[in-house]
């Protein structure tokens, strides 16, 4: 009888495991498809709404029928009041957010992930296997994996807060070359604290415990010092780096517990932030390295040259010019999601487009303040996908476009990337706005961009400035374009 209780019990665990790891594998199915999904506008709500889905298969999945040892998991009570706390400050915050603070709200929620990751590995040190302790000492897969999520965790969390701070204007940068000898310095530190405490041979992990924790501390110090010299054109490419940072250090997670939809999800998140990376990387035609230790983003000041005088254009000259072109590009920036103004562009865009002028949208890959600001920001107005264009292909019909529009944006259209080998950005791909016949910049007055230098282009004899905040700005040229 007691045979047939202990093979009901087995019988019962394995089916229970198998079951388990069949939810893990929907989730991670449900993960790729909505990152696949990710990939367009007009799925990406849907695509989002998919991956959420596969997170909570996966939690509940995980809460009720995972076992260790052949127990089942307690404190529901403590698990569900943090899932729902989580679940609710999140919503709210999400809910609450403006797209303008977008990539801020990314950079936080990226370093919970950080943190998350960080503070698994520092629980699980102390309970390394004991078996493997014995045949290999702390120089095994397990430690080598907690200690790769301790750091690679802590320093996307430190860096990610620091991003927030740079973002949020609350951080300025701070550029030397002490600062960047520092860094290097740390990241050896780094390494040979983990290969010390790694050959340290056959110990119980709990007396390692303070070097584990000056490890996370000089990490955590890393992950600051890492982010303050980036300059602030570079933060779409930090962002992004952080993020797979953060991918990555969930994928130990997945290791360590040898669970499926962590590694899935991990895996998705650190090679899709990685691949995003270079992309942006590419599009300012810089390497990452030079990213990291260079000065782009208003650290190195260009040679002054003879500028031209400012040219202004009222709004109805703005309103007759459009209204008689052929073919108009918008090229929007961050001034247009500080002003909230997405709306009030593709109102123009209809009227413009009821008058048969063909308006089209050119995005750079790096303008706002995180990879795909701008197209979101299109997005929420429902402008068709089809109206925006790369800047590659944008510059192709630059050529034959009469008016170019460009609303808060500043760096990504800066003639001195192109004319200027002493300037910061020089080198990165611009959208070519003076290839078009005429162009006109709407700004609220004359200040620099997120690089922090001039822009020549401002005082182009083909540019006429149309001065004003750029949502009272556009509500008074629609009026204008309807009365003509």
């Amino acid at each position: 009888m007691d045979r047939i209780i202990e093979f009901s019990k087995h019988v019962q665990f394995t089916f229970g495991d198998s079951v388990l790891e069949i939810f893990y594998l929907i989730a991670s199915v449900l993960f790729i498809m909505g990152l696949k999904m990710l990939s367009h506008p007009d799925s990406a709500k849907k695509g989002n709404l998919w991956a959420a889905a596969g997170m909570v298969i996966a939690i509940v999945a995980t809460l009720l029928l995972h076992r260790h040892n052949g127990q089942k998991m307690g404190n529901f009570g403590l698990i569900f009041f943090a899932i729902s706390i989580g679940t609710i400050v999140g919503w709210i915050i999400a809910r609450r957010v403006k797209m303008t603070k977008m990539p801020e709200m990314v950079s936080i929620f990226n370093g919970m992930g950080g943190a998350a990751a960080a503070l698994i590995s520092l629980m699980e040190f102390p309970h390394i296997n004991k078996e493997l302790i014995a045949q290999h000492g702390l120089l095994n897969w397990q430690a080598l994996v907690i200690f790769l999520g301790l750091i690679i965790g802590s320093v996307s969390f430190a860096g990610s807060i620091i991003a927030f701070g740079k973002l949020d204007g609350r951080i300025k940068d701070i550029r030397s070359l002490t600062l960047r000898i520092v860094n290097i310095f740390m990241v050896i530190i780094i390494v040979a604290l983990t290969i010390y405490i790694m050959t340290r041979g056959n110990v119980d992990p709990a007396e390692l415990s303070p070097l584990v924790y000056a490890l996370l501390a000089i990490s955590l110090i890393y992950g600051v010092l890492f982010v303050m010299p980036i300059g602030g054109a570079d933060m779409p490419v930090v962002i992004s780096l952080l993020n797979s940072f953060t991918g990555i250090a969930a994928a130990m997670g997945g290791f360590l517990y040898d669970n499926l939809v962590m590694l899935t999800g991990g895996i998705l998140v650190g090679s899709a932030g990685t691949i995003l990376t270079f992309l942006m990387c590419k599009a300012m035609n810089r390497s990452l390295l030079n990213v990291i230790v260079g000065s782009f983003g208003g650290g190195t000041v260009a040679v002054e040259t003879e500028q031209g005088s400012i040219r202004e254009i009222s709004l109805i000259d703005t309103a007759i010019l459009l209204t008689y072109s052929r073919k108009v590009m918008v090229v929007p920036g961050y001034g247009l999601a500080v002003a909230q103004a997405q709306h009030l562009a593709y109102e123009l865009d209809s009227i413009l487009q009821d008058k048969g002028v063909d308006v089209k949208y050119a995005i750079h890959p790096v303008a706002g303040r995180m990879p795909g600001h701008m197209n979101v920001l299109l997005a929420e107005a429902d402008v068709p996908y089809d109206k925006l264009l790369e800047s590659d292909k944008a510059n192709d019909e630059m050529e034959s476009v009469d008016v170019v529009i460009v609303i808060g944006a500043n760096d990504v259209v800066n003639p001195a990337a192109e004319d200027d080998p002493s300037s910061p950005i020089y080198g990165m791909p611009i959208v070519k706005t003076l290839k078009a016949k005429n162009v006109i910049v709407m700004k609220r007055g004359m200040g620099k961009g997120y690089a922090a230098i001039e822009n020549s282009l401002f005082n182009h004899e083909k540019t006429r400035m149309l001065f004003g905040n750029a949502k009272e700005t556009l509500q008074k040229l629609i009026t204008e374009v309807k009365n003509i």
